[in-house]
């Protein structure tokens, strides 16, 4: 992890006993005078010399530690414990582990930094600890929010216990890539106390993968909530943010609790990092409890884990091949590299082929199927496992295709919901699901290309493609404020005789370095287009195999396999006695 640094000063409010100073001065005094008197070169008219500033902080260093080592620590002034303990940078992890009793005075904290490990012995200050009984019975694992019932109040502790406390995860960075969920449509509703977690709650409102979703942000915390309920009824998801102490946090979900609707799930924003409090609000049937800051992707990991569904054991990641133009050979791109990604790395991976008057991944594999992606269109709520394996087409063991009709004996005018629906029902026949769109523009093709987990746009080296990409860029960057651009790659390089523009000219003027350059090989691709075969199989050894390799393990994420060396063949020497000469 990359550390950075902290938010707020470490030095401010910083205060240095007065004992401490006169000690400092002292011995400033004592090495001044000593090295004053011991000095017998120096001219009684040349001025004194200040003494060495290693030597003293040596010396002064070495007498305060051992004060401090007979004296203890109590020495030093104590933090104020009305202060809120904020929590500390999560780049690193930070684990607080101390006996806190009743009344007395918390030492200071001491902090031990081991590389990106830091260990921090904090006082544990506000520490609530429950009953006996309290802490026997089970504990809920978030479900139904409006029939827990509230718990018995909470008591300081009297005797020494000790408690962990682990940091949320306010600051970490999530990758945009690891956040594959799938949200439901629901109704969200975020009652929010902070500037930055309404911020953080419109942007995660804006992501792609909260789109299903209708979500309303307000200000207030858990008393909007109850005010808001008290005459209408509550919606599947409720994010309240409560900043106040345990206690009161706790009261204030006992009365929400009390205008919750039946299966209502509430996710709480708080500022104690406490196990115990944790702990105690699942007991309570609150679903999820984060630490505040909270960012984007967090809260969206947080919702789309309250919505998984278990019979759905993952989510496929799509990827999406559009061309900039049309003739820009998205679609041999798109095929090509699903096939490398299959084959030579080995991963499981479906081709949906969505140009249905005039798709070409039939021809391109070789096949005829029967149905296709147009018939999963025209039914997708009777879409289950068993049927999506009868409309899909195995091209390889591990290459599937679901391949448009490319007739235009209908007008193929469906709905923008039902291309998210078969998309989302394929995602879970594979781990990676390759999305084949057209060069066209609509509702539905808008919804792919900013849904998508990763988009790929293929350019030629000309205006037009350039004026188009950037043109897609820009949509795609305002539509997908929370994920990475889109990857630019460069097809059909080096035409004899055509005037191109540049790699470094064309990366300049979109913003976005293309990532990879396909040359162009007329005699290549059109014998693999006229065979019904890829590149990598009929010419395995070309520069255009290679960038299609290399394009599988960067839409993947995944390399290569090592190719294990073959022995060399020995006859044994029996063998070698009757061979025949």
């Amino acid at each position: 992890m990359n550390k950075r640094p902290p938010a707020v000063d470490p030095l401010e409010d910083f205060e240095i006993d007065d004992d401490f100073l006169e000690t400092i001065s002292s011995l400033a005094a004592e090495d001044s005078t000593g090295d004053a008197a011991s000095d017998d070169v120096t001219d009684a008219g040349a001025p004194p010399v200040a003494p060495a500033t290693p030597n003293f902080m040596e010396s002064a260093l070495s007498r305060t530690e051992a004060a401090l080592s007979a004296d203890g620590p109590a020495s030093l002034v104590p933090p104020d414990k009305t202060d809120p303990v904020e929590a500390s940078d999560m780049s690193a992890l930070k684990f607080a582990d101390q006996t806190f009793e009743a009344g007395a005075v918390a030492d200071a904290p001491v902090t031990i930094e081991l590389d990106d490990i830091e260990i921090v012995d904090a006082p544990a200050a506000d520490v609530i600890e429950l009953k006996p009984d309290v802490l026997d019975e089970p504990i809920a694992s978030g479900g139904d929010f409006a029939s827990a019932a509230p718990t018995e109040d909470i008591q300081a502790a009297s005797s020494g216990s000790t408690m962990p406390v682990l940091a949320g995860a306010a600051g970490l960075d999530f990758d945009p890539d690891t956040v594959d969920v799938s949200i439901p449509r629901i109704a969200v509703h975020i009652f929010a106390e902070r500037q930055d977690t309404l911020a953080a709650a419109e942007r995660a409102a804006q992501d792609r993968r909260m789109s299903r979703a209708t979500t309303q942000v307000r200000v207030g915390g858990i008393a909007a909530a109850i005010e808001t309920y008290q005459n209408e009824p509550t919606p599947p998801l409720i994010l309240v943010e409560c900043m106040k102490d345990a206690r009161t946090l706790l009261t204030e979900i006992d009365q929400l609790a009390e205008v919750c609707d039946a299966g209502t799930k509430v996710l709480v924003v708080g500022a104690a990092n406490d196990i115990l409090l944790y702990r105690e609000l699942m007991r309570r049937g609150v679903s999820e409890y984060l630490v505040a800051p909270i960012q984007p992707l967090q809260l969206i990991a947080a919702i789309g884990g309250l919505f998984t569904d278990p019979d759905q054991p993952f989510i496929g990641r799509t990827i999406a091949f559009v061309g900039a133009r049309g003739g820009s050979g998205s679609s041999s791109v798109a095929h090509n590299t699903a096939f490398a990604m299959s084959e030579r790395i080995g991963v499981n991976t479906v081709i949906v082929d969505y140009d249905l008057p005039f798709g070409t991944s039939g021809l391109n594999f070789n096949q005829d199927p029967i149905g296709g992606v147009a018939d999963a269109l025209s039914q997708p709520q009777r879409l289950d496992a068993t049927l999506l394996d009868r409309m899909m087409v195995r091209c390889t063991d591990r290459l599937s295709l679901f391949a448009a009709p490319a007739t235009l004996d209908a007008d193929w005018d469906i709905d923008t919901e039902a291309f998210d629906e078969v998309t989302n029902r394929i995602r879970s026949t594979a781990p990676f699901v390759v999305l084949d769109l057209p060069h066209l523009w609509s509702g539905w093709m808008r919804s792919q290309l900013v849904s998508a987990d990763e988009v790929v746009l293929v350019a030629t080296p000309d205006l037009a493609s350039l004026r188009n990409a950037k043109n897609l860029i820009d949509l795609i960057k305002q539509a997908r404020p929370n994920d990475a651009p889109p990857r630019v790659i460069l097809n059909q390089v080096g035409i004899p005789g055509r005037p191109e523009i540049p790699a470094k000219e064309f990366g300049q003027a979109l913003g976005i370095h293309p990532a990879l350059s396909i040359p162009f090989d007329a005699k290549v691709f059109g014998s693999a287009a006229n065979n019904g075969q890829m590149i990598l199989d009929s010419a395995a050894k070309t520069k255009a195999a290679e960038a299609f390799e290399t394009l599988a393990q960067i839409v993947s994420q995944r390399q290569l396999p090592a190719v294990p060396a073959h022995p060399r063949k020995t006859s044994s020497g029996l063998a070698g006695l009757f061979k025949r000469r």
